[in-house]
């Protein structure tokens, strides 16, 4: 559903993640973002969780609109997950997603702006111009305690494939589509990079009550967006149901699965007999060990249980 934003004189309140590609890059941007904004909106250059999480409580107890969220994949995170804490039962305001992060995949999903300061200047000036739409997220509550309200989620490859990423220095969709490229060429062959990415990750998932069989997955992903970054549409069905996220689970070993990658950016099923392919309510992930890495939307956490349901759905403008 499609509504446009109010001009009912609610103030906007820009959230700057220092820690984002476009402000490491520019460190003046966020003292320009704050000049150009002046006295018609509130500002927070955030660099930890601690400011992140005092930003949100102004923006609930302010019932600021919209949140302008200036950085990437990890800050639309981190931002949406704090102000739904804030909020708690509460109605979220309407979130602008900025792409000023090195990859943006969200942002990129929904037709996020790329300029900044114009970005600021139209929600300053015409915030009517902007276009609302309804979007789903994820709610993820892991063993230790954390909640976040995300977009995609992933363990086993997306794991492993974020460890090299980093290693590689997290250089954006150059240093991705390297590592696609040369996992491809070597699931052939069973080249160690090709091994240490795509080999099942011992666990067990629980989807919509029901046990899968498998014992081990190369791959799990769930996510709210059809493509993943760099065309990967292995989601091919995300946001079809806002209450049903679309899961992709395969125990398939790195020969039969990485040479698969041509029907992952044709938005096709995976082929394999005990893959799981399809919308579901909830479902859980158990790890044999305590420490099990799981990845949402680009940011690394570890524990020994997750469980994935559909979270608060959010306006976006547009």
């Amino acid at each position: 559903m499609q509504t446009r934003l109010s001009i009912r004189g609610e103030r906007p309140a820009f959230v700057l993640n220092r820690n984002a590609g476009r402000f490491r890059k520019s460190p003046l941007l966020a003292d320009a973002i704050s000049r150009e904004a002046g006295d018609r909106a509130d500002v927070f250059a955030t660099s930890n969780a601690e400011e992140l999480a005092e930003a949100a409580n102004h923006i609930v107890r302010t019932n600021a609109s919209p949140v302008v969220l200036c950085g990437g994949d990890g800050t639309y995170l981190a931002s949406v997950t704090a102000v739904a804490a804030a909020a708690r039962e509460q109605p979220l305001p309407p979130f602008v997603l900025v792409r000023s992060g090195t990859v943006s995949t969200i942002a990129r999903n929904w037709s996020g702006p790329k300029d900044v300061l114009s970005t600021v200047r139209r929600v300053c000036d015409r915030p009517a111009s902007f276009v609302l739409t309804t979007r789903p997220t994820l709610a993820v509550d892991d063993a230790d305690g954390r909640r976040h309200v995300g977009f995609t989620f992933g363990t086993g490859l997306v794991a492993n494939f974020f460890v090299e990423y980093e290693k590689r220095g997290a250089h954006g969709n150059r240093t991705a589509l390297a590592i696609v490229l040369r996992v491809f060429v070597e699931s052939f062959s069973n080249g160690p990079l090709a091994m240490r990415i795509l080999t099942p990750l011992p666990c067990t998932i629980t989807a919509d009550g029901a046990h899968l069989p498998p014992r081990a997955y190369s791959l799990v992903v769930c996510s709210v967006l059809r493509d993943l970054g760099l065309h990967m549409l292995v989601t091919y069905r995300g946001s079809e149901d806002p209450n049903r996220p679309h899961l992709v689970a395969s125990p398939l070993s790195p020969r039969a699965l990485g040479p698969q990658w041509p029907l992952v950016a044709l938005g096709k099923r995976l082929v394999g007999s005990q893959n799981f392919d399809g919308l579901v309510g909830d479902f859980v992930v158990e790890f044999d060990s305590d420490d099990g890495a799981y990845v949402l939307d680009g940011d690394m956490f570890r524990s020994r249980r997750v469980s994935v349901r559909a979270g608060p759905k959010i306006r976006v403008a547009t």
